[in-house]
């Protein structure tokens, strides 16, 4: 099955459109508006290159020892190496301990509180509130990183959960599948009020959201997924980001 290239299926002049349509979706009896967080509202770079030149700092490697943020392009550390400047074979030598290393960081509120918001996000997420709408933050992160998640909201300046109009779904524990615990949230959803519009990265994720919820505003952030061959549903639209230029 054939995947669209990142960022490929937005269009940036339809994007105002767009969220504005979602947010005329919120009504007083369906008031909710569910976002996921990675590659959604937040965006983890700077946490993958603090963990990179860490990383470079305990082996003496200059060059991963410098990694900016720019230079994550995708969930293959490898990438991230040859960009601080690593050759194909260096790159190749170091990844097994370098992942290692990696994973035994990144899920942690220690690095996830470092995330920084995608474009627009904090005043799109004013607007639902202002509309009278609430948010509910539903991610895969496990309940660990709920202190470092909160204090990244912190930083960006977004609306802070409260446990009634504002909610962070977590997982319990690292090892839950994430497409098991989205469903979790789906069946929560469906016993609650249902959502006026939802915003997620992954195509499987959005397609679930539209069939449990066809008349909600389902949103696809075309920035980066899990690479797995799902199509989106041809009426769910997607965008770069939250900006709301005309």
């Amino acid at each position: 099955m054939p995947t669209h290239p990142f960022g490929s299926r937005a269009v940036r002049t339809e994007q105002a459109r767009i969220l504005r349509g979602a947010l005329a979706a919120i009504r007083p009896e369906r008031p909710a508006a569910a976002f996921d967080l990675d590659s959604t509202i937040l965006i983890n770079k700077a946490r993958q290159a603090r963990i990179v030149r860490e990383y470079g700092a305990q082996i003496g490697d200059s060059h991963l020892a410098a990694c900016p943020p720019e230079a994550v392009i995708s969930w293959d550390l490898r990438d991230t190496a040859r960009l601080c400047g690593l050759t194909e074979e260096e790159a190749e030598r170091i990844y097994p301990a370098l992942k290692e290393f990696w994973r035994e960081r990144f899920f942690t509120s220690e690095y996830c509180k470092d995330d920084t918001p995608v474009a627009g996000a904090r005043d799109f997420l004013q607007r639902v509130l202002q509309a009278g709408g609430e948010i509910l933050y539903i991610t895969g992160r496990h309940e660990e990183m709920g202190r470092g998640t909160v204090e990244s909201f912190r930083r960006a300046g977004f609306p802070l959960p409260d446990g009634q109009n504002i909610q962070l779904w977590l997982k319990p524990l690292l090892a839950d599948d994430d497409d098991a615990w989205k469903e979790i949230c789906n069946r929560r959803l469906v016993e609650m009020r249902g959502i006026a519009c939802a915003f997620d990265n992954e195509p499987t994720h959005v397609n679930t959201y539209k069939r449990s919820f066809p008349q909600a505003v389902v949103v696809h952030l075309d920035t980066d997924h899990s690479r797995r061959p799902v199509e989106i549903l041809p009426d769910i639209p997607s965008i770069h980001d939250f900006v709301m230029v005309p």
